[in-house]
C-alpha cells in the first residue's frame, strides 16, 4: 500500500512540470470543479450536498461535480495541478508533501480524528494503558484505523509493539460480531453505530478523546494559492455554510441528502441519522474550517515515530487557515 501511495506521488510530481493551473475566471464566469471526496456517496457527506442545493457553491461561481474516487488519487492530482481541490485527511498531505508534491490543506471539515476502538466489555478496558497484551483488529496497517490506532497507544506511553495487530480487511462488525475479534478499530460514526443497531454491547474509546489529530479536509496545491486564492475563498465560504446549516439542522441535512445518495432511501432512517448526528460531534468548532496547529504538530511526531516519513514536514506550509470565512 505504501509502495502504491509513493508511486502514485512520484508520478503526479513527474506531471507538474507540463501542467499548470489556470488563471482566475472572470467575473461572474462559472467555475466547473470535479471534487475527489474520497469515499462512496454517503450521508456524512451532507454538509456538501446542503451546500449545493441551497446554492452556495452557485453564489461562488462554482459548479460542483462530486468524484467518489480513492484519497490518494486526489491528492495526487491536485498537487500535480490537474484539479484544485480534493477531500482528503491531514497525514496524506504530510505524506505527500515529504514526497515533494506541493499540496495545502486549507480547509479542516473534520475538527477531530473520527477513529474509534470497539472493545468488548468483558475485557475490562478503561484506558489505553489496558490495552497492553491485547489483539486488535483492524483494516491494514495503513489508512485513518493505522494512524489512530498508534496514536492513541503512543498518547499512553504503550509501543505498538506491546499489542497485536490482526489485520481482518474492511471487515470489522464481522468480526466484532461473529466473537471473532474482540477489540475493532473503525469509524465512530460508521462501526459503533452499526453494532449498537445490531444490540451488541460494546465500550468505545475515542482517539480524539486522547489525542487532537488533524482530519479530514479540503485540500488545494501551492500553484492554485498562487493564481486563484478566490477560488479557495469561494470554496471554503461555501462550505462553511453546508456545514452550518447541517450542524443546525440536521433533519434537513438528511432529507436533501436523499436527493443525492441513491442508497439512503432503502436504508434504515434512524442508523442513518445516528451516523449523521455522531459526525456532526466531529464537524464543531468556534470557528468552522479553522485548523488547529496543535493538531498539525502531533500528526507530524506520529508520523515521524511510525516511520511514515523519515522527517518532520515544514508545517508552515503544509497548511494555512488564510482562506476560512
Amino acid at each position: 500500500m505504501k509502495k502504491v501511495v509513493l508511486l502514485m506521488l512520484g508520478l503526479a510530481v513527474s506531471l507538474m512540470g507540463c501542467i499548470s493551473i489556470s488563471a482566475t475566471n472572470e467575473a461572474g464566469e462559472i467555475r466547473r470543479i470535479k471534487l475527489p471526496m474520497g469515499y462512496i456517496p454517503n450521508i456524512q457527506y451532507a454538509p456538501f450536498y446542503v451546500a449545493v442545493e441551497k446554492g452556495y457553491f452557485a453564489e461562488e461561481n462554482i459548479e460542483i461535480e462530486f468524484d467518489y474516487s480513492f484519497e490518494t488519487d486526489g491528492v495526487a492530482l491536485t498537487g500535480a495541478g490537474e484539479i484544485p481541490f480534493a477531500v482528503a485527511s491531514g497525514e496524506q498531505v504530510l505524506l505527500a508533501r515529504s514526497q515533494g508534491l506541493p499540496v495545502v490543506y486549507a480547509f479542516a471539515w473534520y475538527q477531530q480524528f473520527p477513529i474509534s476502538f470497539i472493545i468488548a466489555p468483558e475485557l475490562g478496558v478503561e484506558s489505553p494503558e489496558d490495552l497492553r497484551g491485547k489483539k486488535i483488529a483492524l483494516p491494514g496497517l495503513f489508512g485513518a484505523n493505522y494512524i489512530g490506532a498508534e496514536a492513541l497507544l503512543f498518547s499512553a506511553g504503550v509501543d505498538p509493539a506491546e499489542v497485536e495487530f490482526d489485520p481482518i480487511g474492511f471487515n470489522q462488525v464481522e468480526a466484532y460480531a461473529s466473537g471473532r475479534s474482540d477489540i475493532v478499530v473503525g469509524y465512530a460514526a460508521n462501526e459503533p453505530i452499526v453494532l449498537r443497531s445490531q444490540n451488541f454491547k460494546l465500550d468505545e474509546m475515542r482517539v480524539a478523546d486522547h489525542v487532537n489529530l488533524i482530519a479530514n479536509g479540503i485540500v488545494t496545491s501551492e500553484m492554485t494559492i498562487a493564481n486563484e486564492p478566490e477560488l479557495i475563498r469561494g470554496m471554503a465560504r461555501a462550505l462553511a455554510k453546508g456545514i452550518a446549516d447541517t450542524i443546525a439542522n440536521p433533519d434537513e441535512a438528511y432529507e436533501i441528502s436523499l436527493k443525492f445518495v441513491e442508497e439512503l432511501e432503502v436504508q434504515d432512517k434512524a442508523v442513518q441519522m445516528q451516523v449523521l448526528n455522531t459526525s456532526i460531534e466531529f464537524w464543531q468548532a468556534e470557528r468552522i474550517g479553522f485548523s488547529d496547529p496543535q493538531a498539525w504538530e502531533n500528526m507530524n511526531d506520529l508520523l515521524v515515530k511510525m516511520g511514515q516519513i523519515p522527517e518532520p514536514v515544514d508545517l508552515s506550509k503544509a497548511f494555512t487557515n488564510e482562506f476560512i470565512p
